[in-house]
């Protein structure tokens, strides 16, 4: 009789599975090369390595595999502001934000994270369960050494395979809405094995910003209520959240900032995304146009005709004189170069403060300045 024994280790993150088979004879009990008898033993085959290729999701956040929740919460933060494609021109920003919403969308699902570091991308890829680990190694191990784990765990009743959203909507906020992942329902209130929990409508509010937040830069503290599934799968509950909702200075109205699963959660739908849209609040003294804020400057028609100084206030509090010699015609405008707002992609520049002159006329002038008047712009 032949005795086979296998040994297989599974290495945490670097995902490398390593197998051994030693032959031993009858009577060989110590699995010795040699023995009194002169029995030879078959010589031990090598060991069998497979490591799976995929993305370091760990390094597109730049985050050691150590990290908790919130370190990998804020380095998607940082990232996906640099990388987003309305703030980055860059040809590949697109494909980068993507990147990290994916790497986040990973590791911030304790499930998700737990495959991905035992398995890799490949494990995810081929819908890698928790479950029943140690039977599928010793049942299902490939005949070929280079097999990868895809094509090695494809149609085992312990994975499911990834389906693609019903639209095929690309969402630029969330690229994973195309890319949902199969749930296998445990209880009661659970899904059946091949049905999935599609990601809810994202879940979008307004942000009004004043001129002086947005010259500035400034982090609003929004508290959101939302809804989140309760542990028995079937009914919801309300909570509330504070979010730190950081506004770079210089974002124009219409940014939209989104906090990935942080919306309402139903039995049918995975947590949603939440999105606030920059808004600008009414100024008293300004309007926006870009980067430039636009101040209307009131004159008299004697000032207008015979020059004046304007005081003209900035975002900052400050007053710039603006001597005004020539004749101003109503509607007129003048700049004052670099007292507006940052420009959203180079925040060190700034645009202008451009000064529109209003000019009140009298109501009646009486009738010997009329003459005086007449008199004075025979000439002009």
């Amino acid at each position: 009789m032949v005795l086979i024994w296998t040994q297989f280790g599974v290495k945490n993150k670097n995902v490398n599975v390593k197998c051994k088979v030693r032959v031993m004879h009858r009577g060989d009990s110590s699995g010795s090369s040699s023995s009194a008898e002169g029995i030879k033993s078959e010589p031990e085959p090598p060991c069998l390595a497979i490591k799976p290729t995929g993305k370091d999701f760990y390094k597109v956040l730049g985050v050691s595999p150590d990290s908790n929740e919130d370190e990998i919460k804020k380095a998607y933060r940082k990232m996906a502001l640099k990388f987003h494609p309305d703030k980055n021109s860059d040809v590949d920003a697109e494909d980068k934000f993507k990147e990290i919403a994916e790497a986040y969308e990973i590791l911030t699902d304790p499930k998700k994270r737990s495959i991905y570091d035992q398995f890799g991308e490949e494990g995810l890829k081929s819908g890698m369960s928790l479950a029943g680990q140690g039977n599928v190694f010793r049942n299902n191990f490939p005949s070929d050494p280079h097999a990868t784990f895809s094509s090695f765990f494809h149609g085992s009743d312990h994975f499911d395979i990834f389906g693609s959203d019903a639209d095929g909507e690309d969402d630029l906020f969330n690229p994973f809405r195309r890319f949902p992942f199969s749930h296998v329902g445990g209880g009661e209130g659970g899904l059946r094995r091949g049905q999935r929990r599609l990601q809810g409508d994202a879940v979008v509010h307004d942000l009004p910003v004043t001129l002086e937040e947005v010259m500035h830069g400034c982090t609003k503290h929004v508290k959101v209520t939302r809804s989140r599934l309760n542990p028995d799968g079937r009914s919801v509950r309300s909570e509330d959240k504070v979010l730190n909702v950081v506004v770079k200075k210089g974002w124009k109205a219409g940014t939209k900032i989104t906090f990935p699963r942080e919306g309402d959660e139903t039995p049918d739908s995975t947590p949603a995304d939440l999105t606030f849209v920059l808004r600008d609040q009414e100024h008293e003294q300004y309007r926006r146009d870009g980067a430039n804020i636009v101040y209307t400057a009131k004159i008299t028609l004697k000032e207008a005709l015979c020059g004046c100084t304007v005081n003209v206030p900035t975002l900052d509090s400050r007053l710039m004189p603006l001597p005004c010699s020539d004749v101003i015609k109503p509607g007129a405008v003048r700049r004052l170069r670099g007292e507006g707002l940052p420009h959203p992609k180079s925040p060190a520049q700034r645009g202008d403060l451009v000064v529109e002159f209003q000019v009140l006329f009298p109501d009646r002038i009486p009738p010997q300045s009329r003459e005086i008047i007449k008199h004075s712009l025979a000439q002009c």
